[in-house]
């Protein structure tokens, strides 16, 4: 089932169990535009059900927010103009030359290429295996894009991002709404989870000087912005209280601080930061 926003965007929740992200979708007075692909040709085409129930213009563009396979594995099914910023174009050209036969999922999952679950997800839900091939993108941009579906504007730009170095959000000015991808969270290195220090305050700058009422996350679906604001509070104050590769030591800093011990996210947030602070360590 869909969720609606204003007057004319909506959301398919995320479903976490099954790596399932939230997807997009915004619609103009002459055409629509779908954010994210999707994990799997099955996750597109239930999408795809749910907004042909809709009365909405024809879907015309569909926007990547980063490279990682369950926001775009689904991309085919919607025969869109397909939308990248141009890191996220090279990441995916990788997948476009793959296989993905059962004996060559198995070679890429041994060598580290696809996880366990992307497989299984890959082989369950996408039939037709031994022919699938990735579309290649129509249009690829460096910094930002402007695009009008008719009296519905969206702005389409990559950010500095603790996640990922491609990622794109959209926002949908007249509705006060951003589409924020995967961006606010954190990343794995060398099997090891962590936050971006360095990238913290320049993502939270760039994604602060849109007027958002409404933030849509991957794998949240929806935040309003004193949400949004105690997420960044959080993340700021834990990052601050890590500053050296010692969980303890940051736990002090944090209840030096804070008066008080860190709840279940920050005491993550708090391991994320100190993981980064390991990770820099070893460079």
């Amino acid at each position: 089932m869909l969720n609606k926003i204003g007057s004319s965007i909506y959301y398919l929740s995320n479903q976490n169990d099954i790596e399932r992200p939230t997807l997009g979708l915004v619609c103009g007075d002459n055409y629509s535009l779908v954010i994210d692909g999707g994990n799997s040709v099955q996750h597109a085409n239930d999408f795809l059900r749910e907004i042909e129930s809709l009365n909405v213009p024809p879907i015309k563009y569909l926007v990547i927010t980063h490279a990682h396979w369950d926001h775009f594995l689904g991309m085919n099914e919607y025969r869109a103009t397909i939308i990248v910023n141009s890191l996220t174009n090279e990441i995916i050209n990788k997948w476009r030359c793959y296989s993905y036969d059962d004996r060559s999922l198995e070679e890429y999952k041994n060598s580290k290429k696809m996880d366990s679950l992307c497989v299984d997800i890959i082989k369950n839900e996408i039939p037709d295996r031994d022919s699938f091939q990735l579309n290649a993108s129509d249009i690829i941009f460096e910094e930002s894009l402007k695009l009008d579906l008719g009296n519905k504007v969206c702005i389409l730009e990559r950010i500095r991002s603790t996640h990922t170095d491609d990622s794109t959000v959209v926002y949908i000015p007249d509705e006060k709404t951003i589409f924020l991808g995967d961006s606010v969270y954190s990343t794995t290195t060398n099997s090891l989870f962590h936050f971006k220090q360095s990238k913290l305050l320049p993502m939270i700058e760039d994604i602060q000087k849109y007027d958002a009422e409404h933030f849509i996350l991957g794998h949240e679906s929806i935040c309003d912005l004193d949400e949004m604001n105690s997420y960044w509070n959080q993340l700021i104050s834990t990052c601050k209280a890590a500053n050296s590769t010692s969980l303890e030591s940051a736990l002090e800093s944090f209840e030096a601080d804070q008066k008080r011990k860190p709840n279940d996210d920050e005491l993550f947030f708090l391991k994320a930061f100190v993981n980064d602070q390991i990770l820099k360590s070893q460079t």
